[in-house]
Protein backbone atom coordinates (compact mmCIF):
# COMPACT_ATOMS: atom_id res chain seq x y z
CA UNK A 1 0.00 0.00 0.00
CA UNK A 2 1.21 3.36 -0.84
CA UNK A 3 1.00 6.47 1.40
CA UNK A 4 1.67 10.20 0.92
CA UNK A 5 4.75 11.44 1.47
CA UNK A 6 5.18 15.22 2.54
CA UNK A 7 7.33 17.06 0.00
CA UNK A 8 9.45 20.63 0.34
CA UNK A 9 6.44 22.05 -1.74
CA UNK A 10 3.68 19.64 -0.82
CA UNK A 11 1.48 21.19 2.34
CA UNK A 12 2.37 18.59 5.40
CA UNK A 13 -0.81 18.40 7.03
CA UNK A 14 -2.53 17.99 3.62
CA UNK A 15 -0.39 15.10 3.03
CA UNK A 16 -1.30 13.41 6.52
CA UNK A 17 -5.09 13.63 5.39
CA UNK A 18 -4.72 11.07 2.26
CA UNK A 19 -5.57 7.63 2.93
CA UNK A 20 -3.10 4.68 1.64
CA UNK A 21 -3.88 3.32 -1.82
CA UNK A 22 -2.66 0.33 -3.91
CA UNK A 23 -2.31 2.41 -7.44
CA UNK A 24 -0.40 5.42 -7.42
CA UNK A 25 -0.23 8.95 -5.36
CA UNK A 26 1.59 11.87 -6.40
CA UNK A 27 2.14 15.04 -5.32
CA UNK A 28 2.78 18.40 -6.74
CA UNK A 29 2.35 16.22 -9.90
CA UNK A 30 3.29 17.89 -13.34
CA UNK A 31 -0.13 17.76 -15.50
CA UNK A 32 0.44 19.98 -18.73
CA UNK A 33 2.38 17.64 -20.67
CA UNK A 34 -0.79 15.21 -20.33
CA UNK A 35 -3.22 17.68 -21.89
CA UNK A 36 -3.79 18.08 -25.66
CA UNK A 37 -2.88 21.73 -25.53
CA UNK A 38 0.40 20.70 -23.47
CA UNK A 39 -0.62 23.41 -21.25
CA UNK A 40 -1.30 23.38 -17.65
CA UNK A 41 0.10 23.65 -13.56
CA UNK A 42 0.17 20.65 -11.25
CA UNK A 43 -1.86 18.43 -9.32
CA UNK A 44 -1.83 19.11 -5.75
CA UNK A 45 -2.63 15.56 -5.80
CA UNK A 46 -2.30 12.59 -8.66
CA UNK A 47 -4.11 9.57 -7.97
CA UNK A 48 -4.28 6.39 -9.83
CA UNK A 49 -6.66 3.97 -8.49
CA UNK A 50 -5.17 0.25 -8.80
CA UNK A 51 -9.00 -0.99 -9.68
CA UNK A 52 -12.80 0.75 -8.35
CA UNK A 53 -12.24 -1.60 -4.99
CA UNK A 54 -9.32 0.85 -5.08
CA UNK A 55 -10.85 4.19 -5.88
CA UNK A 56 -13.73 3.03 -3.57
CA UNK A 57 -12.10 2.74 -0.28
CA UNK A 58 -9.79 5.74 -0.80
CA UNK A 59 -12.70 8.06 -1.62
CA UNK A 60 -14.58 6.51 1.56
CA UNK A 61 -11.71 7.64 3.58
CA UNK A 62 -11.29 10.65 2.05
CA UNK A 63 -12.25 13.82 4.22
CA UNK A 64 -15.24 15.16 2.13
CA UNK A 65 -13.73 18.69 2.78
CA UNK A 66 -11.32 18.27 0.31
CA UNK A 67 -11.76 19.04 -3.79
CA UNK A 68 -12.01 16.07 -6.66
CA UNK A 69 -11.75 16.23 -9.76
CA UNK A 70 -11.35 13.62 -12.58
CA UNK A 71 -9.82 13.71 -15.78
CA UNK A 72 -9.15 11.86 -18.68
CA UNK A 73 -7.51 12.05 -21.66
CA UNK A 74 -7.40 15.86 -21.33
CA UNK A 75 -8.56 16.37 -25.01
CA UNK A 76 -10.82 18.99 -24.19
CA UNK A 77 -9.73 20.96 -21.15
CA UNK A 78 -7.50 23.80 -20.75
CA UNK A 79 -5.83 23.21 -17.37
CA UNK A 80 -4.79 26.53 -15.68
CA UNK A 81 -1.12 27.30 -15.26
CA UNK A 82 -1.61 27.71 -11.41
CA UNK A 83 -2.75 24.16 -11.45
CA UNK A 84 -4.97 21.77 -9.47
CA UNK A 85 -6.00 22.13 -5.87
CA UNK A 86 -7.18 18.98 -3.78
CA UNK A 87 -7.26 15.31 -5.56
CA UNK A 88 -7.15 15.00 -9.30
CA UNK A 89 -8.18 11.47 -10.58
CA UNK A 90 -6.84 9.63 -13.61
CA UNK A 91 -7.98 6.18 -14.39
CA UNK A 92 -5.47 3.73 -16.34
CA UNK A 93 -5.08 0.33 -16.73
CA UNK A 94 -7.40 -1.46 -14.40
CA UNK A 95 -10.03 0.65 -16.30
CA UNK A 96 -9.53 -0.27 -19.29
CA UNK A 97 -11.44 -3.85 -20.41
CA UNK A 98 -13.53 -4.42 -23.33
CA UNK A 99 -16.28 -7.29 -22.84
CA UNK A 100 -18.28 -7.17 -26.57
CA UNK A 101 -21.56 -9.02 -26.04
CA UNK A 102 -24.17 -9.39 -28.88
CA UNK A 103 -25.62 -6.62 -28.55
CA UNK A 104 -23.18 -4.19 -26.62
CA UNK A 105 -20.25 -3.32 -25.67
CA UNK A 106 -19.57 -3.12 -22.02
CA UNK A 107 -15.40 -1.35 -21.25
CA UNK A 108 -13.60 0.49 -18.67
CA UNK A 109 -13.96 4.64 -18.68
CA UNK A 110 -10.17 4.65 -19.28
CA UNK A 111 -10.98 3.09 -22.77
CA UNK A 112 -10.16 5.53 -25.79
CA UNK A 113 -13.69 6.72 -27.82
CA UNK A 114 -11.83 5.76 -30.58
CA UNK A 115 -10.76 2.25 -29.36
CA UNK A 116 -14.12 0.99 -28.14
CA UNK A 117 -15.34 2.31 -31.69
CA UNK A 118 -13.08 -0.22 -33.43
CA UNK A 119 -14.04 -2.80 -31.41
CA UNK A 120 -17.50 -2.72 -31.93
CA UNK A 121 -16.99 -3.03 -35.41
CA UNK A 122 -14.89 -5.95 -35.41
CA UNK A 123 -17.31 -7.61 -33.48
CA UNK A 124 -19.75 -7.05 -35.99
CA UNK A 125 -21.67 -3.88 -34.31
CA UNK A 126 -22.95 -0.53 -35.42
CA UNK A 127 -23.98 2.42 -34.40
CA UNK A 128 -20.93 3.33 -32.24
CA UNK A 129 -19.08 4.49 -35.39
CA UNK A 130 -19.47 8.10 -34.04
CA UNK A 131 -16.86 7.18 -31.11
CA UNK A 132 -13.87 7.46 -34.07
CA UNK A 133 -14.57 11.00 -34.10
CA UNK A 134 -14.50 11.95 -30.35
CA UNK A 135 -11.03 12.36 -29.43
CA UNK A 136 -11.27 11.49 -25.57
CA UNK A 137 -11.94 8.78 -22.88
CA UNK A 138 -15.45 6.73 -22.43
CA UNK A 139 -15.55 7.89 -18.96
CA UNK A 140 -15.31 11.77 -20.19
CA UNK A 141 -17.84 11.03 -23.05
CA UNK A 142 -20.26 10.25 -20.78
CA UNK A 143 -19.32 13.21 -18.26
CA UNK A 144 -20.37 15.71 -21.72
CA UNK A 145 -22.72 13.66 -23.21
CA UNK A 146 -20.27 13.93 -26.25
CA UNK A 147 -20.89 13.58 -29.35
CA UNK A 148 -20.25 13.87 -33.30
CA UNK A 149 -21.13 12.88 -36.67
CA UNK A 150 -25.24 13.13 -35.55
CA UNK A 151 -24.89 10.91 -32.76
CA UNK A 152 -24.46 11.39 -28.79
CA UNK A 153 -23.71 8.81 -25.83
CA UNK A 154 -27.50 9.63 -24.87
CA UNK A 155 -28.24 7.49 -27.87
CA UNK A 156 -26.42 4.59 -26.99
CA UNK A 157 -25.93 4.24 -23.42
CA UNK A 158 -27.45 1.54 -21.68
CA UNK A 159 -25.85 2.24 -18.09
CA UNK A 160 -23.31 3.89 -16.30
CA UNK A 161 -21.48 2.71 -13.28
CA UNK A 162 -20.05 5.50 -11.13
CA UNK A 163 -18.34 5.74 -7.81
CA UNK A 164 -19.50 8.56 -6.13
CA UNK A 165 -17.80 10.85 -3.50
CA UNK A 166 -18.13 9.12 -0.83
CA UNK A 167 -16.89 5.47 -2.28
CA UNK A 168 -20.26 3.81 -2.48
CA UNK A 169 -20.26 1.80 -6.16
CA UNK A 170 -23.36 2.90 -8.31
CA UNK A 171 -25.20 1.73 -11.62
CA UNK A 172 -27.15 4.50 -12.82
CA UNK A 173 -29.44 4.13 -16.11
CA UNK A 174 -29.21 6.80 -18.62
CA UNK A 175 -32.64 8.74 -17.41
CA UNK A 176 -31.01 9.55 -14.05
CA UNK A 177 -27.30 11.56 -15.85
CA UNK A 178 -30.33 13.77 -17.15
CA UNK A 179 -28.56 14.13 -20.41
CA UNK A 180 -28.29 18.15 -22.51
CA UNK A 181 -25.82 19.25 -24.96
CA UNK A 182 -22.30 18.40 -24.14
CA UNK A 183 -23.45 18.37 -20.04
CA UNK A 184 -24.73 15.64 -18.34
CA UNK A 185 -26.26 15.36 -14.09
CA UNK A 186 -23.14 13.11 -12.82
CA UNK A 187 -23.46 13.69 -9.27
CA UNK A 188 -20.84 16.32 -8.16
CA UNK A 189 -17.17 14.27 -6.86
CA UNK A 190 -17.88 11.12 -8.53
CA UNK A 191 -16.34 8.99 -11.14
CA UNK A 192 -17.54 7.18 -13.95
CA UNK A 193 -15.42 3.41 -14.09
CA UNK A 194 -17.13 1.25 -16.35
CA UNK A 195 -19.89 1.49 -19.48
CA UNK A 196 -22.46 -0.55 -21.48
CA UNK A 197 -22.85 0.82 -24.80
CA UNK A 198 -25.39 -0.24 -27.37
CA UNK A 199 -25.38 -1.94 -30.37
CA UNK A 200 -26.66 -3.40 -33.40
CA UNK A 201 -25.71 -6.29 -35.54
CA UNK A 202 -23.73 -5.65 -38.93
CA UNK A 203 -21.40 -6.51 -41.49
CA UNK A 204 -18.22 -5.73 -40.21
CA UNK A 205 -17.22 -4.33 -42.97
CA UNK A 206 -19.86 -1.63 -43.03
CA UNK A 207 -18.79 -0.06 -39.78
CA UNK A 208 -15.20 -0.14 -40.83
CA UNK A 209 -16.31 1.72 -43.49
CA UNK A 210 -17.86 4.04 -41.58
CA UNK A 211 -14.84 4.49 -38.96
CA UNK A 212 -13.02 5.21 -42.24
CA UNK A 213 -14.98 7.80 -43.53
CA UNK A 214 -15.50 9.75 -40.02
CA UNK A 215 -11.59 9.66 -39.69
CA UNK A 216 -11.09 11.23 -43.11
CA UNK A 217 -13.73 13.71 -42.76
CA UNK A 218 -11.40 14.63 -39.45
CA UNK A 219 -7.99 14.46 -41.05
CA UNK A 220 -9.34 17.11 -44.29
CA UNK A 221 -11.66 19.38 -41.42
CA UNK A 222 -9.77 19.45 -38.56
CA UNK A 223 -6.17 20.41 -37.16
CA UNK A 224 -5.67 16.92 -35.62
CA UNK A 225 -2.09 16.64 -35.28
CA UNK A 226 -1.75 19.89 -34.08
CA UNK A 227 -1.69 20.67 -29.96
CA UNK A 228 -5.58 21.49 -29.71
CA UNK A 229 -8.59 20.68 -27.46
CA UNK A 230 -11.03 20.03 -30.10
CA UNK A 231 -13.92 22.23 -30.76
CA UNK A 232 -13.69 25.29 -28.34
CA UNK A 233 -17.17 26.29 -28.08
CA UNK A 234 -20.88 25.12 -28.60
CA UNK A 235 -23.41 25.83 -31.61
CA UNK A 236 -25.41 28.38 -30.65
CA UNK A 237 -28.94 26.92 -30.42
CA UNK A 238 -31.16 27.12 -34.26
CA UNK A 239 -33.49 29.14 -33.07
CA UNK A 240 -31.02 31.54 -32.82
CA UNK A 241 -28.97 31.25 -35.57
CA UNK A 242 -28.77 28.83 -38.08
CA UNK A 243 -25.33 29.44 -38.45
CA UNK A 244 -22.64 27.11 -36.58
CA UNK A 245 -20.23 28.13 -34.05
CA UNK A 246 -17.09 27.94 -36.29
CA UNK A 247 -19.28 30.49 -39.19
CA UNK A 248 -19.62 33.42 -36.44
CA UNK A 249 -16.14 32.68 -35.41
CA UNK A 250 -14.82 33.53 -39.12
CA UNK A 251 -17.44 36.25 -39.91
CA UNK A 252 -16.00 37.76 -36.79
CA UNK A 253 -12.77 38.22 -38.76
CA UNK A 254 -11.17 35.67 -36.06
CA UNK A 255 -9.54 33.20 -38.57
CA UNK A 256 -5.98 32.82 -37.49
CA UNK A 257 -6.38 35.40 -34.75
CA UNK A 258 -3.30 34.62 -32.36
CA UNK A 259 -2.39 35.93 -28.72
CA UNK A 260 0.72 35.06 -27.04
CA UNK A 261 1.66 31.48 -28.07
CA UNK A 262 -2.20 30.42 -29.00
CA UNK A 263 -4.18 30.83 -32.24
CA UNK A 264 -7.20 30.20 -33.56
CA UNK A 265 -6.97 27.72 -36.30
CA UNK A 266 -6.51 28.42 -39.84
CA UNK A 267 -8.01 25.36 -40.94
CA UNK A 268 -10.93 25.11 -38.67
CA UNK A 269 -11.84 28.58 -36.60
CA UNK A 270 -14.03 26.55 -33.99
CA UNK A 271 -10.15 25.05 -32.55
CA UNK A 272 -7.62 26.96 -30.65
CA UNK A 273 -4.05 26.16 -31.19
CA UNK A 274 -0.29 25.67 -29.07
CA UNK A 275 1.89 27.02 -31.71
CA UNK A 276 4.35 26.21 -29.41
CA UNK A 277 5.13 28.04 -26.27
CA UNK A 278 1.47 29.16 -25.14
CA UNK A 279 0.38 29.25 -21.92
CA UNK A 280 -2.96 28.26 -20.74
CA UNK A 281 -3.72 31.80 -20.25
CA UNK A 282 -2.71 32.54 -23.67
CA UNK A 283 -5.06 29.98 -24.99
CA UNK A 284 -8.22 30.91 -22.67
CA UNK A 285 -7.16 34.60 -23.29
CA UNK A 286 -7.71 34.31 -26.99
CA UNK A 287 -10.73 32.38 -26.54
CA UNK A 288 -12.34 35.09 -24.70
CA UNK A 289 -11.10 37.57 -27.52
CA UNK A 290 -13.36 35.45 -29.70
CA UNK A 291 -15.84 35.82 -27.59
CA UNK A 292 -15.66 39.35 -27.56
CA UNK A 293 -15.35 40.06 -31.33
CA UNK A 294 -18.23 37.28 -32.53
CA UNK A 295 -20.65 39.17 -29.16
CA UNK A 296 -19.75 42.32 -31.21
CA UNK A 297 -20.20 40.97 -34.77
CA UNK A 298 -23.63 38.97 -34.40
CA UNK A 299 -25.15 40.06 -30.91
CA UNK A 300 -24.62 36.29 -30.01
CA UNK A 301 -22.47 34.54 -27.04
CA UNK A 302 -20.51 31.53 -27.68
CA UNK A 303 -20.32 29.42 -24.87
CA UNK A 304 -17.28 27.62 -23.89
CA UNK A 305 -17.84 23.88 -24.95
CA UNK A 306 -13.90 23.07 -23.16
CA UNK A 307 -13.76 23.02 -19.34
CA UNK A 308 -11.56 25.24 -17.72
CA UNK A 309 -10.35 24.10 -14.64
CA UNK A 310 -7.79 25.34 -12.03
CA UNK A 311 -6.08 28.45 -10.53
CA UNK A 312 -4.94 31.04 -12.85
CA UNK A 313 -2.09 31.44 -10.61
CA UNK A 314 0.51 28.94 -8.35
CA UNK A 315 -1.03 27.49 -5.28
CA UNK A 316 1.01 29.36 -2.07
Amino acid sequence: MMAAAASPTFPSTLASLLPPVRGRLQLQAPLGQQSWFGVGGAAEVLLRPEDVEDLSTFLAALSPELPVITIGRASNLIIRDGGLPGIVIRLARGFSDIVVEPDGIVCGAACQDMTVAEHAAAAGLRGLEFLAGIPGSIGGAVAMNAGAYGAEITDVLDWAEIVNRSGEFVRLPPEALAFGYRRSALPEGAVVVRVRLRGEPADPAIARARIAEIKAAREASQPIRARTGGSTFRNPDPSDTPLKAWQLIDKAGCRGLRLGGAQVSEKHCNFLLNTGDATAADIEGLGEEVRRRVRDASGLDLHWEIKRIGLKEPMA
